[in-house]
């Protein structure tokens, strides 16, 4: 994915979400409620109606109630965030899984809480499903089955310039800024690791709960660089005013996967069928492509994809 992401630009009222992605507009566990389909660049859904057949397919004690109770963590944009109006849950990851939901004849409520106690709220029946640009890998389909839709790799960045003169492949001794519970903390600490098996000295870790609040340490100089999927990088350094610049290319893409149940492997299969059926009707690509993201585009969802 890293050499097709595209970095057109998506505009959700600039200053606004250079605001987001600084204060944490959309931080900390749960918040009020709320749902929307706002977008990166002010074009409507596209329209999509319930298809009988996969509704059909959906667990009745799921599909009872019209509605699917969505935790995301929304400290992410451009996947999932708090709109200019501090209240309305906006991005790409929403929309697509509104229209998912459509699909399957329900309506998607996003709640919001952190990152690191989504996937523990599916298991214990709190959420129905995870939305949150979840990484597939082994320890997650450990505790969940997941679905497919997007690709991410990694990337970092530095404030402009790279002041404190940041290598990637060498960050021994610097301080870097990870959101808590992800992929990337997995990275750094490997890195760091070998920072120290060879003498040298560590990298400070520091870890956050929101991803806005990460993004706000490297701009504001208290850490020296950052690292998280690719589409959110690219979309704060957009948003931030010539502060922030991207540092080396991407790297280790990914598939995304939301998140349903250990024991809800027929509903997995439900939302990965209502997937392929907005990728066949172009419902999917037209999602991606207002936000700017096409570039990780999927043909294949899958229940539980083997990782490596």
């Amino acid at each position: 994915m890293s050499a097709r992401f595209l970095t057109r630009r998506a505009t959700v009222a600039a200053a606004a979400c250079f605001t987001l992605v600084l204060a944490g507009c959309g931080g900390g566990s749960d918040a009020s409620s709320s749902s929307g389909t706002g977008g990166g660049s002010g074009d409507a859904l596209p329209s999509v109606s319930a298809d009988e057949a996969l509704a059909g397919k959906v667990p009745d004690d799921i599909a009872s109630d019209g509605s699917l109770t969505v935790g995301s963590d929304t400290t992410y944009p451009p996947a999932e965030f708090i709109d200019e109006d501090g209240a309305t849950i906006v991005g790409f990851d929403v929309d697509l899984f509104t229209l998912v939901a459509q699909k399957l004849g329900l309506e998607a409520k996003f709640e919001t809480s952190s990152f690191d106690s989504l996937i523990a709220g599916v298991g214990s029946g709190k959420y129905e499903v995870g939305v949150s640009s979840f990484t597939i890998n082994a320890e997650r389909l450990q505790q969940a089955n997941m679905i497919s839709y997007f690709n991410a790799g990694t990337q970092w960045a530095t404030k402009k310039g790279n002041p404190a003169g940041v290598d990637l492949e060498n960050a021994c001794g610097k301080k870097i800024a990870v959101q808590k519970a992800t992929v990337q903390v997995d990275d750094i600490t490997a890195r760091s690791a070998k920072c120290e098996a060879a003498g040298d000295e560590p990298i400070t870790i520091d870890q956050y709960d929101g991803q806005d609040e990460a993004t706000a340490a490297v701009v504001s100089g208290k850490d020296d660089a950052g690292l998280a999927d690719l589409p959110v990088l690219v979309y704060a350094v957009q948003q931030s005013r010539g502060q922030l610049e991207l540092l080396g290319d991407p790297y280790g893409a990914a598939p995304y996967g939301y998140v349903v149940a250990k024991d809800q492997t027929d509903f997995a299969q439900a939302i990965a069928d209502a997937v392929k059926s907005l990728i066949d009707d172009g419902s999917y690509e037209k999602v991606l492509k207002k936000w700017g993201v096409e570039g990780g585009v999927i043909d294949d969802p899958t229940v539980n994809p083997p990782v490596g």
